[in-house]
């Protein structure tokens, strides 16, 4: 498997959409997250006839024998609820933030990185008996105390992680002679209550979900151009949620990426880039000069709100004049033109 190119394009779909411009919680557009590859629980998704998906689902095709090794990766964020108390007369009470000797703590949710992984295993095995792997990440609940510069308690964060139940299939079989289908299932069982309105449900999902697919002593099959004696079978595979493109150096065929976002085969990070801006659309530099012409009180906020904004804005404030002249634009992919071309 082609795992640093694979890493690379994955974590830019993990995080696609996490936190965008003005990287501030209290912009509109920050107070509704995380609508890319989502599994919900079945309960909540049942109720919602659907249209919230709860199955995410992708096939590809792999040329090999059935010594091929094929390995599995579902990555996902598992969002956990940050909270802030004030303390009032003896009591905490919930607000939006706190402000305390010139810091301010901001309610928000954060994300924990999670991986299910299932071993290389041989395309016969796969076929005579399926993988089925469940997967199970446990509540949490911490509180940090907050205090005042004379050691007053003045409030609390509570940081609540919901429990997630899943499980994860992976099958193959034969469709022509050495080429098999490879399908990849991923299902979320959490139970939760039935009532549980969309903000709730997202704590106990699989957001910005995706599946990452390796194979040794074999070749996946391009379902964008595949050949043409393997159309009709590329034609038959079912993706739901996600869709398989090949990953790594243009002509390499190990390794898939199953992206809830559309992505073209060998998806590639631009080299100008200096670091995540939660936005794969390449526009780093109209992102990088509005980040720096941000009033001194949105940054504070995008700041103390969360950690990875807090990081983006340090890098943009300190990128070198020569790293931005880079992101201002590249020409590729250019070709000689055909004269005979009317």
């Amino acid at each position: 498997m082609n795992l640093a190119a694979a890493d690379r394009i994955a974590k830019a779909v993990l995080y696609e959409g996490y936190l965008l411009y003005p990287y501030r919680p209290s912009a509109l557009k920050n107070q509704q997250r995380f609508n890319f590859g989502v599994a919900y629980p079945q309960t909540y998704s049942e109720r919602q006839n659907g249209t919230d998906p709860w199955i995410m689902c992708s096939e590809c095709l792999v040329e090999g024998s059935v010594l091929s090794r094929i390995e599995v990766r579902v990555c996902f964020l598992q969002l956990v609820d940050r909270s802030v108390n004030e303390l009032i007369d003896g009591r905490f009470r919930p607000v939006k933030s706190l402000r305390v000797d010139g810091d301010t703590f901001y309610a928000w949710q954060e994300a924990i990185e999670r991986e299910v992984r299932v071993p290389p295993t041989d395309v016969d095995l796969l076929n005579r008996h399926p993988i089925l792997h469940s997967f199970q990440f446990s509540s949490r609940l911490d509180e940090e105390f907050v205090s005042d510069k004379q050691m007053t308690p003045v409030g609390r964060i509570a940081r609540s992680q919901q429990a997630i139940d899943g499980l994860l299939s992976v099958t193959a079989h034969p469709v022509a002679d050495n080429v098999f289908k490879i399908t990849v299932q991923v299902k979320n069982f959490t139970k939760v209550d039935e009532e549980i309105n969309r903000e709730l449900a997202l704590l106990c999902s699989l957001v910005s979900a995706h599946i990452v697919l390796g194979v040794d002593e074999g070749q996946f099959v391009s379902l964008l151009d595949p050949p043409k004696q393997l159309r009709a079978a590329a034609d038959q595979c079912h993706n739901q949620g996600v869709f398989p493109v090949l990953v790594g150096e243009p002509g390499q065929r190990d390794t898939v990426l199953a992206s809830p976002i559309i992505l073209y085969d060998y998806p590639q990070i631009a080299p100008e880039s200096a670091g995540d801006l939660f936005d794969g659309a390449e526009i780093d530099e109209i992102l990088s000069l509005r980040i720096l012409t941000m009033t001194d009180e949105e940054k504070r906020e995008m700041r103390e709100s969360d950690e990875r904004a807090r990081q983006m804005l340090e890098r943009t404030e300190t990128m070198p004049a020569e790293q931005f002249m880079k992101l201002h634009g590249v020409l590729r992919g250019l070709r000689p033109l055909n004269e005979e071309t009317p």
